[in-house]
């Protein structure tokens, strides 16, 4: 596959160098997931459209995001990984600049969903420190890779709260292109290219299926509450969504060269890491939901704290940190006790997070101390589900297993969101004129998540325990996938 210098062209990389650069490269995209929400009550006003409409920037990113993960992860195995990297940090740009230069709801949710096509970044980055890095920095790398998400997430929304209080919102979109340019040239000064390949042909049958299986499915669980569940709409997309997941399957199993190789993914190490993935998405992702409302609602509640985004933000910010710090502590655990030891603490320090939240919610110091334990929990889970991935799949199929991982944790982030939504809907009370969620919902809500991590954590349990046994035999199975270098 032809390529430009720019592209084509590494350097040979230093461990240290690559890890603060990939880690800087995850925390940027990332950004791109929360910068948009301290303007989002304002899009309306600011686009010239309807309330309804306005929530296509949020949808648009979250739909092109789920599409173009496994079909980068795959791309990156069989043509680069570093090549495919700076090909979505330009998306990144690209989408940015749009964003950024728009005054219509076209224009924004266009450039919204090009920053979406760039989430491919954290496990592509991923699968770059297994192939460069030595083993003794492998587990503490990826630890810090994986939690860079929840990192980016977390510090993003109070600069972005402050930006967009203090200054015009199109700087938040100039800012994250100013970002991406630099992380586009330190990718290209310092990480090199690796040299496994996977080869072959591209699926492309099998990337429009899956990412028509995925938007069917997210459009159907993100706009459901909108259009209603019993909806023909909605039933149309999920029904659409089981029938033509069932044929990609089929296909899958029997194309030569698959866009994700079932077989593989069905081994019971991935196939439950991967179901733990999606349960442990679910059960985080109640966190972002219920402490910024907690943070933002009137006192007149009764329970509500009536703080603005920007404190909202600076609570929430030191759960990035607290991730940050963790990433080591997993890989150490990692080291001594296996990856699924680590899954399964992450899972109960979250769980125990969430039973702490519903009894300690009536003081911005309580739920700043909640989100850091919840932080400290998905930093431990986050570092371990790369490191189970990858220790049950050959090292040429190593971006598209991670990015199979990561996408599965997207869709539980997605099915959270819905079902918290639907219980905040239902319990609610009436101050005035006005109707809000009551605090026996959120207490619901958090009992739900604390209920998915310990899910999650039986699931982990199941997983199997031996990896360097597991890796032995998957280089077994497959010797010439691990060791193909090919420029």
């Amino acid at each position: 596959m032809p390529a430009s210098a720019g592209l084509s062209s590494a350097p040979e990389g230093k461990p240290g160098a690559i890890v603060a650069v990939l880690a800087l490269a995850g925390v940027v995209v990332s950004l791109m997931q929360t910068m948009v929400i301290p303007i989002v009550p304002k899009l309306p006003v600011l686009l010239h459209a309807t309330a309804a409409d306005t929530t296509w920037a949020v949808t648009a990113t979250l739909l092109a995001a789920a599409v173009a993960t496994p079909t980068v992860g795959r791309l990156g195995d069989m043509y680069g990984k570093r090549r495919m990297l700076l090909l979505s940090v330009l998306l990144l740009v690209s989408g940015s600049v749009l964003a950024a230069v728009s005054s219509s709801l076209v224009l924004m949710i266009a450039g919204r969903a090009l920053q979406g096509l760039a989430a491919g970044v954290i496990p592509l980055g991923i699968s770059i420190m297994r192939d460069e890095l030595p083993a003794d920095r492998l587990g503490s790398a990826t630890a810090l890779m994986s939690a860079s998400l929840g990192i980016g997430g977390a510090l993003g929304l109070p600069a972005a709260a402050l930006l967009a209080e203090k200054a015009d919102w199109h700087l938040l979109f100039w800012t994250s292109a100013g970002l991406g340019v630099v992380v586009f040239a330190f990718v290209a000064a310092l990480v090199p290219e690796s040299r496994v390949r996977a080869g072959g042909r591209f699926d492309f049958v099998g990337a429009v299926g899956l990412s028509a299986v995925l938007v069917a499915l997210l459009l159907a669980v993100s706009k459901g509450s909108d259009w209603g569940w019993g909806s023909g709409v909605t039933l149309g997309l999920l029904l659409g969504a089981v029938a033509t997941a069932l044929l990609w399957g089929r296909w899958e199993l029997r194309v030569r060269q698959p866009l994700v190789d079932l077989r593989t993914t069905t081994r019971k190490q991935v196939l439950l890491t991967d179901i733990a993935s999606a349960v442990f998405g679910f059960a985080m992702f109640a966190m972002s939901l219920v402490l910024p409302q907690l943070l933002q609602l009137p006192e007149a509640t009764g329970y509500g704290l009536g703080q603005s985004l920007l404190t909202v933000g600076l609570v929430m910010a030191p759960n990035g940190l607290v991730m940050m710090a963790v990433a080591p502590i997993s890989a150490r655990v990692s080291a001594s006790r296996g990856p699924k030891a680590t899954l399964m603490l992450g899972a109960l320090v979250v769980a125990a997070g969430y039973g702490l939240a519903i009894v300690l919610m009536s003081a911005v110091w309580q739920l700043m101390l909640v989100s850091c334990v919840i932080g400290a929990g998905i930093g431990l889970a986050y570092g371990a589900m790369p490191a189970l991935v990858m220790s049950a799949v050959p090292v040429s199929e190593t971006a598209a297993a991670n990015s199979l991982n990561t996408l599965m944790r997207s869709i539980g982030t997605s099915v959270s969101s819905a079902v918290a939504g639907v219980v905040l809907a239902q319990l609610v009370i009436s101050v005035g004129p006005a109707i809000f969620p009551s605090q026996n919902a959120f207490r619901v809500v958090l009992a739900i998540g604390a209920g998915a991590a310990l899910v999650a954590l039986a699931v982990a349990y199941f997983i199997p325990g031996g990896r360097g046994a597991v890796t032995a035999a998957v280089r077994a199975e497959q010797p010439e996938a691990s060791g193909s270098p090919s420029r």
